[in-house]
C-alpha cells in the first residue's frame, strides 16, 4: 500500500517571502570599560555625519586628544548605569522593544515577518543584520530608526549605511526606512501616557522640562529639520496635556566641543529656574525612545544634582518609552504603515 505524503494547509514559504524589521538604534559600547568605549566613539565619531569638519582637521584631534582622554571618563559614566543583568540599557531596551513588536504582530496574524534590532555604530551590528538577511536570501527590509525626530547627525546616517551597503549588491533590495515620526498620533499618545501616569503618582510639578540631544546651530542654518520637529512634539504633547506654554520648557542637552549648538541648553536652564525658585519640576527625554547614557546619567545624575545644588527641591525624571504598552502599540502602527503591500 502507497503511503500518501503528509501535506499542510499553510503553503511553504522561504527567506526570499519574508519581510526583514529591523530596530535601528546609536549604538553602544560592549563593555563600561575604557578600552570598549574607545572603540565605540572611534566608530561613532569618524562618522561625517555625526562631525563636519573635514578629515584631515578633524582626524588629528580625535586620535590626538579626543579618543586618549574621553573615554576614561565616559567609562566611568556608564558603569555607573550598566544594568546588572541586561548590560547596556539602550542595548536592554531596544532589544526588548524588537521582541515585544514581534509578539504584537504575531497577535495580528501577521505573517513572514522577521524582527531584529541592529545598532548604527557598534554591537549588535545594523550592517551585519541586513548582510545576514540578504544572505539567507531576504530581498524586502524595513528599518526602523529609533529616532522620533530627523536630523542629519542620526537618521541620516542610518541612510548613508544602508544604501552604501545596498550600492554593493548585484540583487538590490527592496529597502524602506522610516524617515522620521515626530507627530505621529501614537508617539504622542504613548508620551502623553508616560508623563500622566507619572502625574497619577507623583502630582504635577511647576515645569515640565521636555529634553532633546542638541546638534550644532551651523547644522539647522544649513537646512536640519530637526529643531522644528522637536518644537512640534513639544507643542503637541503640550496640547494633549493641556498644557499652557508657560508651565513647560523645550531644552537641549548633550553639547560637545565649543561650538553653539541649539539652545537653550537643558542644564543652565534648570539651573537658573532653581535659582528663580522653581521648587519641582518634571524632565522627559521625547527624542530618546530608549533610556540610555544621555537620559539616565547627564539628566537623572548630573542635571539633578545641579538643579539640587542650585535650590531647587524636587528633581523628578520621567522613563523613556522603553517597553510601555502604548508606545509598543504605536510602534506596531508605524511598521504596519510602512509595509503596506508587503504583509502577509
Amino acid at each position: 500500500m502507497t503511503q500518501m505524503a503528509h501535506t499542510s494547509n499553510h503553503p511553504k514559504t522561504s527567506a526570499a517571502d519574508h519581510v526583514g524589521i529591523v530596530l535601528c538604534n546609536l549604538g553602544t559600547p560592549s563593555e563600561p570599560t575604557p578600552s570598549a568605549v574607545r572603540q565605540y566613539l572611534a566608530e561613532f565619531l569618524s562618522d561625517p555625519r555625526v562631525v563636519e569638519i573635514p578629515g584631515l582637521l578633524w582626524k588629528p584631534i580625535l586620535h590626538g586628544l579626543i579618543l586618549p582622554r574621553r573615554p576614561k571618563a565616559s567609562a566611568q559614566k556608564y558603569q555607573k548605569i550598566w544594568l546588572k543583568d541586561g548590560g547596556s540599557p539602550l542595548l536592554h531596551y531596544t532589544q526588548k522593544q524588537a521582541t515585544l513588536l514581534r509578539g504584537w504582530l504575531e497577535e495580528a496574524g501577521v505573517q513572514g515577518v522577521e524582527v531584529a534590532t541592529g545598532m548604527r555604530y557598534g554591537a549588535p551590528s545594523l550592517l551585519q543584520q541586513l548582510q545576514a538577511w540578504y544572505q539567507q536570501g531576504m530581498r524586502r527590509m524595513l528599518i526602523v530608526p529609533m529616532y522620533p525626530q530627523y536630523s542629519g547627525t542620526t537618521t541620516a546616517s542610518v541612510y548613508d549605511l544602508a544604501y552604501q551597503w545596498a550600492q554593493s549588491k548585484r540583487d538590490i533590495p527592496d529597502l524602506r526606512i522610516v524617515k522620521e515620526y515626530a507627530q505621529a498620533e501614537g508617539y504622542i499618545a504613548a508620551l502623553a501616557r508616560r508623563v500622566v501616569e507619572h502625574w497619577q503618582t507623583h502630582g504635577r510639578p511647576d515645569q515640565l522640562i521636555m529634553s532633546y540631544h542638541g546638534i550644532p546651530a551651523r547644522n539647522v542654518e544649513l537646512g536640519d529639520p530637526y529643531q522644528a520637529q522637536c518644537i512640534q512634539t513639544s507643542e503637541l504633547l503640550a496640547q494633549r496635556l493641556g498644557l499652557p506654554k508657560n508651565q513647560y520648557l523645550v531644552t537641549f542637552q548633550s553639547r560637545f566641543g565649543k561650538a553653539k549648538w541649539l539652545e537653550p541648553y537643558t542644564q543652565p536652564t534648570l539651573e537658573r529656574l532653581a535659582q528663580q525658585g522653581t521648587r519641582v519640576v518634571d524632565v522627559i527625554c521625547p527624542g530618546f525612545s530608549a533610556d540610555c547614557l544621555e537620559t539616565l546619567e547627564e539628566i537623572n545624575m548630573e542635571v539633578r544634582d545641579a538643579f539640587i545644588e542650585n535650590g531647587g527641591q524636587e528633581f523628578r525624571y520621567i522613563p523613556c518609552l522603553n517597553e510601555h504598552p502604548e508606545w509598543i502599540s504605536a510602534l506596531r502602527d508605524l511598521v504596519v504603515t510602512n509595509l503596506n503591500g508587503w504583509l502577509r
